[in-house]
C-alpha cells in the first residue's frame, strides 16, 4: 500500500545510514537548513513538522533555535530525541502546540504524505508568530513528477524507498500558494534537484552526500518559503 505509515517503522534502522534508503532526505535537510536564518531572538522556536529522525537537527547547530519536532512515527520521535530535538508524537493535521508559538515552521517532505493539504497548511500557519517564516520542500502534482519521483526515484538506491509516495497526494502548487495566502503567508517557489555529478560520485562511493541545486522548473521537487504578515 503506498504511503503506509508502517513503512517508517520497518525502515527505522535506515534513518541515520548515510547510504541507506533515506539518504536523499539528508540532502534535502541540508538544503532546507540553508533557507533558515539564525534565530531572530533569544528563545526562538523552530517547529519541524514531519521531523522524522531529526535529520534537520545537526544542520541547525549554532543557529539558536529551540527545535521542536512533530511526527506520527514512534521510532522516528525516539531517534529525533537522541539528536536533541524536543520531539512529540502527533499528526501534522492536528499539531499539539499553541497558536503563534513558532518563529520558523519547517515542513520538509511531509505535505506530499497528508490527505488534507488545506488543513496541513492551516496548522503550519497557525503555529507561526507574525513575521514568522515557513519553509517547505515537497513534490509537485504533475505527470513529470510521477514519472521521475515515483517511477524512477523509488527504483534507484538512496533516492526513495519503494511505495513511500502515493501519487494521489502530490501537491498542487497553485493550491499550496493559495492556501498559504489565505492565512497571510505569501510563498515564493523554486525548483531543486540533486547534482548529477555528485550523485554519480556518491553512487561510486566517492562522496558522502549530494548537493541539491536549483532546477529550471518546480514541476518535480520544489522549495517554498514565505513570512506571515503582521
Amino acid at each position: 500500500m503506498p504511503n503506509d505509515p508502517a513503512l517508517y517503522e520497518e525502515l527505522a534502522d535506515e534513518w541515520w545510514r548515510p547510504r541507506g534508503k533515506f539518504a536523499m532526505l539528508h540532502w534535502l535537510a541540508a538544503a532546507r537548513a540553508e533557507m533558515i536564518p539564525p534565530a531572530p531572538r533569544p528563545g526562538a522556536v523552530l517547529v519541524d513538522l514531519g521531523c522524522g529522525a531529526g535529520l534537520l537537527a545537526p544542520r541547525l547547530e549554532g543557529k539558536g533555535y529551540r527545535h521542536i519536532g512533530v511526527d506520527r512515527s514512534p521510532s522516528a520521535v525516539a531517534l529525533a530525541a537522541e539528536q536533541g530535538v524536543a520531539a512529540v508524537r502527533g499528526d501534522v493535521l492536528a499539531v499539539p502546540l499553541a497558536d503563534g508559538c513558532a518563529d520558523v515552521v519547517a515542513a520538509g517532505e511531509i505535505l506530499e504524505h497528508v490527505p488534507d493539504l488545506p488543513l496541513a497548511v492551516s496548522e503550519a500557519c497557525r503555529l507561526l508568530r507574525p513575521g514568522g517564516l515557513v519553509v517547505i520542500d515537497t513534490l509537485a502534482d504533475t505527470l513529470l513528477c510521477r514519472l521521475i519521483a515515483i517511477g524512477v526515484a523509488e527504483r534507484l538506491r538512496g533516492l526513495a524507498p519503494r511505495g513511500v509516495h502515493d501519487p494521489d497526494l502530490l501537491v498542487d502548487r497553485d493550491e499550496l500558494v493559495a492556501e498559504c495566502a489565505g492565512h497571510g503567508v505569501e510563498l515564493e517557489l523554486r525548483g531543486i534537484r540533486p547534482s548529477i555529478v555528485d550523485f554519480a560520485a556518491w553512487l561510486a562511493g566517492r562522496r558522502p552526500a549530494v548537493r541539491m541545486l536549483g532546477a529550471p522548473t518546480t514541476a518535480v521537487l520544489f522549495q517554498a518559503w514565505g513570512r506571515k504578515l503582521p
